[in-house]
């Protein structure tokens, strides 16, 4: 099947598509004819999504979802199989960010970052791969990041769940290998991306902020303020793809099959680095 039809007609199942990489990822694969069901815990966004797509011409439906929560994400799985009875593609997206020295770490902080970023994945998979290994059929995209592979200081949570998507996706790739199934699976390991992961705290429920922590001035999460807080990610590390370029990335690599798929090279040398070291401590240990 040529690459403009490979997806035509594919349900397509996306978490955190109100914006950024995830509404990348939804003007993408809904340009390629899939069927949309567009996650997201921002309503507003969610709704504004959802018509642009609609009215672009792609059939999608929203489904307000907190994917760190157990049962949203059983209701979500709910909702696609009453609208479609199957999933082909899912989109394990969603994700959150906090900058901040490990030392100062709160639980509350570890526990918001690693529900939505590493419990959203492990939810995606509980509600939606069984239905999958059954129809033997279809594909389940995680964004991992290259954080997956990598750290960056003053990221310690965002770095451990992204690495814990990363291990989760070999081993269920592991496990489908050795099953001989049809279902396969994609470690997506964007580097910077423009986004407003670095105003996420926006989303943040009352429930996890820190004693005594007040929600931002509104004024802290609009365009202006977003956008400086991204010129300061990309003067460290560099230019940032827009959405729609890594969702191009992202489109072509699954037509290619790819398990890894990456966006640039922005941690090239660090990551021969870390794979350096850790060669240089097995030859340690064999001498």
């Amino acid at each position: 099947m040529s690459g403009d039809r490979a997806f035509e007609g594919k349900v397509a199942v996306i978490t955190g598509a109100a914006s950024g990489l995830g509404r990348g990822i939804a003007d993408r694969f809904g340009a390629a004819g899939c069927r949309l069901v567009l996650a997201d815990v921002e309503e507003a966004a969610l709704a504004q999504a959802t018509a642009g797509l609609t009215d672009a011409g792609a059939e999608a439906a929203a489904v307000l979802t907190d994917v760190s929560d157990a049962a949203s994400m059983d209701a979500l799985a709910e909702t696609v199989l009453e609208l479609h009875g199957h999933v082909d593609l899912l989109f394990n997206n969603a994700g959150v960010g906090i900058q901040k020295p490990t030392a100062e770490m709160t639980t509350r902080d570890w526990d918001w970052v690693l529900g939505v970023n590493l419990w959203g994945v492990i939810h995606g998979l509980r509600v939606f791969l069984p239905h999958m290994l059954a129809r033997d059929a279809g594909r389940i995209i995680n964004t991992a990041s290259s954080a997956g592979h990598v750290v960056v200081p003053l990221l310690a949570a965002y770095n451990a769940s992204k690495h814990a998507v990363v291990a989760i996706s070999e081993t269920v790739r592991a496990e489908l290998t050795h099953q001989a199934s049809a279902v396969s699976i994609t470690a997506f390991c964007p580097g910077m991306v423009r986004t407003r992961i670095t105003s996420s705290e926006r989303n943040r429920p009352e429930s996890l902020r820190n004693s005594g922590e007040a929600l931002p001035a509104k004024d802290a999460w609009d365009e202006k303020g977003a956008r400086g807080r991204q010129e300061a990610l990309e003067a460290q590390f560099g230019r940032a793809k827009q959405p729609a370029e890594a969702a191009d990335i992202l489109h072509d690599g699954l037509l290619e099959g790819r398990f890894y798929i990456w966006t640039d090279d922005i941690f090239v040398e660090p990551l021969r680095n870390r794979h350096a070291e850790i060669q240089r401590s097995i030859d340690d240990v064999r001498e």
